[in-house]
């Protein structure tokens, strides 16, 4: 059974940065979905296998960066200029087809974690 246990979230002021890390039991390609309270779960980042290619979600991009460690099964979410609308919980899920394209979808991905709750304070 793969197993995913992220960490990294707390309250954090509007413009600071927080990094979640998420552990897997084994190495996959990788993605960072959140759910705000009342809201579906959405889209954030997503890495390849390897770490050579990445995606991000519009309202991310140029904020968060994706990135896994060198042995691979540790996947990091590194998340700057934080904004109150970034409040969520934070969830890795991992995708177990070993799929190309890296996957922007909720289905798409077989494993989850438990979450961690990310608050911005204005």
């Amino acid at each position: 059974q793969v197993q995913l246990v992220e960490s990294g979230g707390r309250l954090v002021q509007a413009g600071g940065s927080l990094r979640l890390s998420c552990a897997a039991s084994e190495r996959y390609p990788m993605g960072w979905f959140r759910q705000a309270p009342g809201n579906e779960r959405k889209f954030v980042a997503a890495i390849n296998w390897s770490g050579g290619r990445t995606e991000y979600a519009d309202s991310v991009k140029g904020r968060f960066t994706i990135s896994r460690d060198n042995a691979g099964n540790t996947v990091f979410l590194q998340m700057n200029s934080l904004k109150p609308e970034d409040t969520a919980v934070y969830y890795c899920a991992a995708d177990a087809d070993y799929t190309i394209v890296l996957r922007t979808a909720t289905h798409e991905y077989e494993y989850w974690g438990q979450g961690t709750q990310v608050t911005v304070s204005s």
